[in-house]
């Protein structure tokens, strides 16, 4: 507790120092583009406009913040590249961001994330060591602001009514239990197989069977394998039992949302922005959601975590504005409030000790544990610029939609998936 008090009296002396420069924040002017990412929380996305506007305001800095869907960010951001117009600063996944690092597209940004770091108790070392991009881009270009993961939602009340309890250890027990509660149109098993973050999921039930993308060296691909032949005959024998709610293999972003929020579906893998969504609209369902870490296969759980991150183009026309808006939003002030109503789990160790983390919250909790004990990004593959390009390709989705709605063999879908590795992996 000492050291909790020594560091948040730390932060309050920066914040202080910062304070009693009216002068320096005057000078900052000019204009800001910034990009953030929605999330499935209005609070959380409302909180965040209303943040950097007020904080534009007081700092003579005309902002103007455009909300992008996340699941958009990959084209948003390819298409601004291309016509030259990208933000002063943006939010940023990992691994939309290690594709990019190499090209130069983003200023480097190490101070700013040793200075927060040593701000703020330091960085957890799972967040630190996932973000270095400092052997591709020659420094860090991403500072991070929250740790994201799925967990397994459930719905406690249905599995009472069928005589189970607790959540499935392992992935079999998963299809078992969502089987033995299928009724559509309340439907056992609501997982993404679709094109989008939400399906990449697939990659880590994958790796929990043991297949892999590529070879300890991170460059041969090894997708063709015995692990990849049983993880595809878990999820086509899923998709035969007829769990799975209609549309799953082309769900957007919101699809496993909206499925378990509109009483669709009994098991999903989530953030944890459904349980915040049933919370404020839905006190009964969020009454009746229980939260499990995801199963584990034949290889043990992989539960990876990923990291949302705030990046400054090397475009950008306010460099010096982007990076005083970047330090500010990891306050302690601000991220109590956003924490609280966001899906992201904490990524400076003094975080911990935020109210949205005491306890009172399973969700929270959750996420909390994620970041202290979730499986590196990638893990047990190695994760590089083509493990990362890979995922936001959605190979591994793709395959499984090749085997559960075109009807190819396994052998059929693993050699395209191949092929496309391959193509992938070959240009590293």
């Amino acid at each position: 507790m000492r050291l909790h008090l020594e560091k948040r009296a730390a932060g309050l002396a920066v914040a202080l120092l910062l304070a009693a420069g009216p002068l320096a924040a005057q000078e900052l002017g000019g204009k800001l583009t910034y990009w953030g990412g929605l999330i499935f929380s209005d609070e959380a996305n409302n909180l965040l406009v209303q943040e950097i506007t007020a904080w534009g305001a007081e700092n003579g800095v005309e902002v103007e913040v455009v909300m992008i869907n996340q699941n958009e960010t990959v084209q948003r951001v390819s298409a601004a590249i291309e016509a030259g117009n990208m933000p002063d600063a943006l939010d940023i996944g990992l691994n939309l961001m290690v594709n990019l690092s190499a090209q130069g597209v983003f200023l480097t940004v190490d101070d700013l994330f040793e200075e927060i770091g040593a701000t703020h108790g330091g960085w957890y070392a799972s967040v630190a060591d996932a973000t270095d991009t400092t052997a591709i881009a020659g420094g860090r270009v991403g500072i991070p602001f929250g740790v994201i993961g799925n967990m397994i939602l459930r719905r406690t009340d249905l599995q009472e009514a069928a005589g189970l309890s607790g959540g499935p250890a392992t992935w079999e027990e998963l299809v078992e239990q969502a089987t033995a509660m299928n009724a559509p149109p309340v439907f056992g098993l609501g997982l993404a197989l679709s094109n989008v973050g939400d399906g990449n999921l697939q990659m880590s039930v994958l790796q929990s069977y043991g297949g892999r993308l590529a070879e300890d060296d991170g460059s041969t691909v090894a997708i063709n394998s015995e692990e990849t032949r049983a993880y595809l005959a878990w999820v086509k024998d899923a998709w035969d039992r007829g769990i799975f709610p209609p549309g799953v293999a082309t769900w957007d972003g919101a699809g496993d949302n909206q499925a378990y929020l509109s009483g669709q579906a009994v098991f999903i893998a989530n953030t944890g922005s459904v349980g915040i969504a049933a919370r404020n609209d839905d006190p009964e369902l969020f009454e009746a959601t229980s939260y499990s870490p995801l199963p584990g296969g034949p290889q043990g759980t992989v539960s990876p975590i990923d990291v949302q991150l705030r990046s400054i183009p090397a475009s950008s026309g306010n460099p010096d504005a982007a990076r005083a808006l970047i330090e500010h939003l990891a306050s302690p002030e601000f991220m109590e409030r956003y924490f609280s109503v966001a899906i992201y789990g904490p990524v400076l160790q003094a975080q911990a000790e935020l109210a949205a983390f005491d306890g009172s919250s399973l969700i929270h909790a959750g996420l909390l544990g994620l970041t202290q004990n979730g499986t590196p990004p990638g893990y047990p593959d190695v994760f590089n610029q083509a493990y990362a390009e890979a995922s936001t390709n959605f190979i591994i989705p793709r395959m499984v939609q090749r085997v559960v709605i075109d009807d190819w063999s396994f052998d059929d879908a693993i050699a395209e998936a191949e092929a496309q590795l391959q193509a992938i992996y070959s240009k590293y």
